[in-house]
């Protein structure tokens, strides 16, 4: 049967997220919400103590330590399977892998502190690089391009050959165009496009649209992000039938489903 990508569930402890941002307040809301996307069939969770949505302000990394280190215990200690840690941080991923986080998803592919890559060696967990330009408070003041897709690729491929310089393990890198991270929606519709290009890497492709403005600007109407699951979906089974490994959502059950029925259609037809 043709694979489906996997679904990573995101868990947002954050007040200002831009949709879900406050809704997870206390440990035990995030750990709930956890499980419950667990039981609707996530494959991983995404654990984020700080915004990065546009305009977003940064936050210290005690706070961020504070938020999402409890949040990793509890699930880890509920659950078995793989964890996230979502910070640009290195004393946070630190941190989160000592709690049982197993991934460090780092939306400026260890580029925020010279430590990072040294400590992503060190840690010896996976790395999922993300494209930013700029940075969460700027990143969306006109961004521009020549070409979106060399351009991206290029920085990432430069990125995983410095991951690996500094001694991470080739398996251990994942890739992520960073769909909205200094993008127009156009932007963002090119490289869902043109996905395969980074498939061709030869690193596992994540892929984040989940409730993402570029919905709205298709359809107009959907101004209120959790007004976006078709959006959501059409973009999730786009980027699974170019090749993503993972895709990054807030709407797992239906996720889950969308994707397990794309596979077993393309099965059926092979």
């Amino acid at each position: 049967m043709t694979r489906r990508p996997l679904v990573m569930g995101i868990v947002n402890v954050t007040p200002d997220s831009f949709s879900d941002g406050g809704r997870l307040g206390t440990v035990e809301a995030a750990v709930a919400h956890g499980l419950r996307l667990v039981e609707q069939g996530a494959d991983l969770l995404d654990i984020g103590g700080e915004s990065t949505r546009p305009g977003a302000e940064p936050v210290d990394a005690a706070q961020e330590i504070a938020r999402v280190v409890p949040v990793i215990e509890a699930l880890r200690a509920r659950w078995a399977g793989p964890i996230s840690v979502d910070t640009m941080k290195p004393e946070v991923a630190r941190a989160a892998v000592g709690a049982g986080a197993s991934i460090w998803n780092d939306v400026s592919a260890l580029t925020f502190d010279p430590r990072s890559a040294d400590t992503a060696a060190a840690l010896g967990c996976g790395v999922v690089l993300m494209h930013m330009k700029g940075e969460p408070g700027t990143m969306q003041a006109e961004p521009r391009y020549g070409d979106v897709v060399a351009e991206v690729t290029s920085w990432l491929a430069a990125r995983a050959d410095a991951a690996m310089a500094a001694g991470v393990a080739r398996e251990r890198i994942w890739l992520d165009p960073g769909l909205g991270f200094g993008k127009t929606a156009a932007h963002n519709l090119t490289l869902t496009a043109r996905l395969d290009q980074f498939v061709a890497l030869g690193f596992p492709v994540l892929y984040g649209a989940s409730r993402k403005r570029t919905i709205q600007s298709v359809d107009p109407s959907a101004a209120d992000p959790t007004d976006r699951l078709g959006g959501s979906l059409a973009l999730a089974l786009e980027a699974a039938r170019r090749g993503a490994a993972v895709v990054r959502v807030h709407d797992v059950r239906e996720t889950v489903q969308a994707v397990a029925l794309q596979a077993a259609v393309l099965s059926a037809g092979s």
